[in-house]
């Protein structure tokens, strides 16, 4: 069976940050590929500042296809909302359990909060985490810490995010370098984040 870690996200967008760990991922842990999860616009909310999920795909889509490792999913985009992790796993173990052993790959600093998730018992009874460090405040809750289905895994630190480059493509600045070649080249021909 392979071992498939579950990259959660909007990806609005996809930057090379969310590469960079990626890869990292599935090099260095015992893990075979990694799906990029993208959440899905909710229903409840229109946040003007978030793509339409086929533009969010198209873009994880261009960036990851010159891994092999490495797949977009749109799985959310067809569940009821709002998305819950643990339905998604639910979903996605009865699919293609036979296929596949799914993991999620988080930030230390969702592990902080991690008890606060909906059904976080039967997630962690269920699947493994693999958890990338992050700069943040709090704690990690004593239980998380030595379990065993947690894999802490030394991979870079990674501070760009989503929201700094479009506030600063936004305002004329080149956040080019921060994006896979084939996003930046979509992005500026569609017009976003402008």
């Amino acid at each position: 069976m392979k071992q498939v870690g579950l990259y959660f996200g909007t990806f609005n967008p996809i930057h090379v940050g969310h590469l960079i760990i990626a890869n990292h991922m599935v090099e260095f842990s015992d893990l075979d590929e990694v799906w990029f999860v993208i959440t899905p616009q909710s229903p409840f909310k229109t946040k003007q500042s978030l793509l339409h999920n086929n533009h969010r795909y198209q873009m994880v889509y261009e960036a990851t296809a010159a891994y092999a490792k490495l797949k977009p999913s749109k799985i959310e985009f067809d569940l009821p909302q709002p998305n819950y992790t643990a339905h998604t796993l639910v979903h996605l173990t009865e699919q293609y359990g036979t296929e596949y052993r799914f993991c999620l790959i988080m930030g230390e600093d969702n592990l902080k909060g991690f008890h606060k998730w909906k059904n976080y018992e039967v997630i962690l009874e269920n699947h493994d985490l693999y958890v990338y460090p992050r700069i943040s405040k709090g704690e990690v809750e004593h239980r998380f810490n030595g379990h065993p289905k947690i894999h802490r895994v030394d991979a870079p630190i990674m501070e760009i995010s989503s929201t700094f480059i479009r506030k600063s493509h936004e305002e004329g600045k080149n956040i080019r370098p921060l994006l896979p070649d084939a996003v930046w080249k979509y992005m500026d021909e569609m017009n976003f984040y402008r």
